[in-house]
């Protein structure tokens, strides 16, 4: 069979996508309502993802038995408490080491420049986050862990904030007559927009935090047809695993299409919990064919429509002959 020219466009992104990479994470983002989802992650054959994060302090339940080594759980202080003396963040840290999980990596304040809703911002000023980070953060670098800035929204005010935050560090630790500035290893960075703009954006972190590795930990192109959604997946990994600037990557999907607030194509379950094309690439995997918004029922009534047409094409034949 002769294959066209746009036929072999179309499966050039399938292609491209089956794809394993040391970078790949998880943002674990369990439901109550599926729990048997959790286990989608860790039992794929030849899975890439070496590490995971929860927005919590602790592993989660599911994978707490699983060797550190062989799936990093990086802890996040997601935000401020209420009382800035509360040091239960590093001493949760701290005490995991001390019984032997080996804490590599931490993970600052999740959206601390956003509002908090159901955008998932942690709202707390620079001047509160540089108190906290000092007491809960700063000295976990002490033990060898290596500490993540904290991960602003995609928006203008990101970085700023991020400056903000490290001149309000600066002015607290050189209180005492040294001058310097708070301990940081690499920088957090979330975006939700197209490729173009996810290029951009990691170019201005680029510029603000010279020679600073990257981490991006939440990225999609969201609310956007099914195409376009895998098409910037795509492009997107390929980019992350050529740039040495990036350290580690996350794709926000993990959960089924019904649960989505990313839009019902941006997902790497579908709402009967069977890996999508995504969800499938991200584990290194081959196109399933899954449609996203695709369920046990859907599949059970397209197989009946099949099976009608089918019987009315048979019927119609022995009419007309």
């Amino acid at each position: 069979m002769r294959l066209s020219s746009a036929f072999l466009a179309a499966a050039l992104p399938l292609t491209c996508a089956q794809t394993s990479s040391p970078k790949r994470g998880l943002v674990f983002v369990p439901d109550p309502r599926w729990p048997e989802d959790a286990a989608i992650w860790t039992s794929q054959p030849g899975s890439p993802l070496t590490w995971y994060y929860n927005y919590e302090r602790e592993p989660s339940a599911e994978f707490a038995g699983l060797p550190q080594e062989d799936f990093e759980f990086v802890p996040m202080l997601w935000g401020a408490p209420e009382d800035e003396d509360d040091a239960s963040f590093r001493e949760s840290v701290e005490a995991q080491i001390d019984a032997g999980r080996d804490i590599r990596h931490v993970l600052g304040f999740n959206e601390p420049d956003g509002p908090q809703g159901q955008f998932g911002g942690s709202a707390v000023d620079p001047a509160t986050a540089a108190r906290v980070w000092i007491r809960n953060i700063e000295p976990l670098a002490e033990r060898g862990v290596k500490l993540g800035l904290p991960a602003c929204t995609g928006g203008w005010g990101g970085i700023p904030w991020l400056q903000q935050f490290l001149g309000n560090c600066s002015e607290l630790v050189s209180s005492g007559g040294e001058e310097r500035n708070c301990t940081y290893d690499f920088v957090n960075i979330h975006w939700y927009g197209n490729f173009e703009g996810l290029a951009s954006h990691m170019g201005s972190y680029s510029a603000a935090f010279p020679n600073i590795t990257q981490w991006i930990t939440e990225y999609n192109f969201d609310n956007q047809d099914l195409p376009t959604t895998q098409e910037f997946f795509n492009m997107s990994s390929e980019y992350f695993d050529r740039m040495d600037s990036v350290g580690r990557y996350s794709y926000f999907g993990s959960f089924r299409s019904e649960a989505s607030n990313v839009g019902p194509n941006a997902v790497m379950l579908s709402n009967d919990g069977q890996l999508t094309d995504i969800g499938s690439w991200y584990l290194g995997g081959s196109a399933t064919g899954i449609d996203p918004q695709s369920s046990a029922a859907s599949a059970r009534l397209s197989l009946v429509s099949f099976s009608v047409a089918m019987v009315f094409g048979i019927v119609l034949r022995e009419c007309l002959y």
